[in-house]
């Protein structure tokens, strides 16, 4: 993002956010892509939307054996409260990160999503 200082423009990194990886399904990736390509959004924006509809539900009701197994490493941020989060969820629930991220992906709101250039907002 940027900060407006002393009349310039100046490029600051945003506190709030931290740098996560996790294993996701490649399929998924693919799909999310298309979405965000569509709806000029990031994926990690699509699935903190996700996210955020699952902790505001409150219940899981994720199928163990039904795992993909075509998983990858994927490298994002997210806004560190939401994570701080997820992961508590996560833990309450006997469930893996990757899991809930996954499962959010039903409850995407693409109006709630963030745009592409949010990372480029000043402030």
């Amino acid at each position: 993002m940027w900060k407006k200082m002393n009349g310039r423009l100046v490029a600051v990194t945003d506190d709030s956010r931290v740098k996560f990886r996790t294993n996701i399904s490649k399929s998924l990736l693919n799909e999310l892509q298309k979405v965000a390509d569509e709806y000029d959004t990031r994926i990690n924006y699509l699935l903190e939307t996700g996210l955020q509809n699952i902790l505001e539900q409150g219940v899981i009701t994720f199928n163990k054996e039904a795992r993909p197994k075509d998983r990858v490493q994927y490298k994002t941020t997210y806004d560190q409260e939401l994570l701080e989060e997820v992961k508590k969820f996560a833990k309450n629930n006997q469930l893996f990160i990757n899991d809930v991220i996954e499962y959010s992906t039903n409850f995407i709101d693409v109006d709630m999503a963030k745009k592409e250039g949010y990372k480029h907002r000043v402030e």
